[in-house]
């Protein structure tokens, strides 16, 4: 099964291979301006993803659905990344995608490491290490750090609510470099737990 899932996701991105370092020489933080994976074929990659949109069809009782945007694991430690877009300064998370990460965020932190963090952007240029995006991490989000409004605080009340409203001004400003050594970060303290 997990070759089968390899071979998968091989056919998605192109992988450039790296070449082995010991693990115990000092890592270099990457100033690489290509990516580290790229689609190799989008025509399959969204063809991939609109075959899933015809899963929950009119007539079901089951409707919605969400994705995880990008699920990073290492030796059994876990970084999950949620991307949302801006808009009049806010994102907004469906209560169920919420829920449903507070719950994953909680079990792997029981049997392992889990970090788990929303990321708030506007047009972004991910290869330019200097654009910015915001950020909260799910700890922030459970202690309370993050209020959790489903009315627009501003008035922008558009009805039923089933959406949590998160604002800039409660996520943290940090640059792509940045959120790139806090991933790496963690890599390297998920490597600790195996030692």
């Amino acid at each position: 099964m997990t070759d089968k899932t390899a071979d998968l996701i091989d056919t998605f991105y192109d992988k450039e291979k790296v070449d082995s370092v010991n693990s115990n020489a000092q890592q270099i933080i990457r100033k690489s301006p290509k990516a580290k994976y790229q689609i190799f074929d989008e025509i399959e990659f969204t063809r991939g993803r609109e075959i899933l949109g015809d899963l929950i069809v009119h007539g079901m009782i089951a409707s919605g659905g969400t994705d995880i945007d990008w699920l990073i694991e290492h030796n059994g430690g876990f970084i999950i990344l949620e991307f949302k877009g801006f808009h009049n300064d806010k994102i907004n998370i469906a209560k169920g995608q919420m829920i449903a990460y507070e719950k994953l965020h909680e079990k792997l932190n029981q049997a392992t490491k889990c970090h788990l963090y929303i990321i708030g952007c506007d047009e972004i240029d991910f290869s330019n290490p200097d654009s910015t995006v915001w950020i909260f991490e799910m700890k922030q989000w459970k202690m309370g750090a993050i209020p959790k409004n489903t009315n627009d605080i501003y008035g922008d009340d558009s009805g039923k609510q089933n959406k949590f409203i998160v604002y800039r001004e409660y996520m943290e400003e940090i640059t792509i470099e940045k959120l790139r050594e806090i991933i790496d970060s963690h890599w390297k303290g998920f490597e600790k737990i195996m030692s």
